[in-house]
């Protein structure tokens, strides 16, 4: 896409069921380079937001940072053509229980642009119905549901070592300067 470097070859270097490597061979002027870039098909997260205010979240295992993360529900765009929105109603179901009768579109960034194509959509959803939840794999099956008012938000991210991006990123888009105030 650009006029100055050219993706000259791509490589298969590893294929999971999430994401898959590539490297790829770019060209930039008489200089050949490599690059291995994580391919994935993007994902979705959703701010759940009660009638009481309460932000839901799930708190669940992440292999990643062997621990358990308080994170809002996401998932991975897997079901080929399906819009980002009908996406989130699915996660939010599968992962609290929920459907939302209002939804709003926060916005889309990149996770991380220097190795990953993976691009993240953000909905808030409020006007919430219990609906009856259907978990996926093992850590969503042990995961478990919380519903935090703004105080007991900030005295969980203030006692949290990090937050996750797609976290900070969607409670800043609803409450503007919230995290400042950790």
């Amino acid at each position: 896409m650009s006029d100055s470097f050219q993706v000259e070859g791509v490589d298969e270097v590893f294929h999971s069921h999430v994401f898959d490597v590539e490297r790829r061979t770019i060209r930039f002027g008489d200089t050949t380079f490599q690059r291995d870039v994580a391919v994935h098909p993007g994902a979705v997260a959703v701010l759940a937001i009660n009638s009481d205010d309460q932000v839901g979240f799930i708190r669940q295992y992440r292999a990643t940072f062997d621990d358990y993360l308080l994170e809002v529900p996401a998932g991975t765009r897997d079901v080929a053509d399906e819009l980002t929105l009908e996406t989130a109603k699915r996660e939010l179901l599968e992962e609290m229980g929920y459907v939302a009768n209002e939804w709003k579109l926060l916005g889309r960034f990149m996770n991380s642009p220097g190795w990953t194509n993976q691009v993240m959509t953000i909905y808030e959803a409020r006007d919430l119905t219990q609906g009856e939840r259907d978990p996926a794999g093992p850590e969503e099956r042990e995961s478990t549901i919380h519903w935090l008012s703004p105080e007991e938000l900030r005295q969980a991210l203030r006692a949290a070592p990090a937050i996750d991006s797609t976290t900070a990123i969607a409670l800043h888009r609803v409450f503007g300067t919230f995290l400042d105030e950790l």
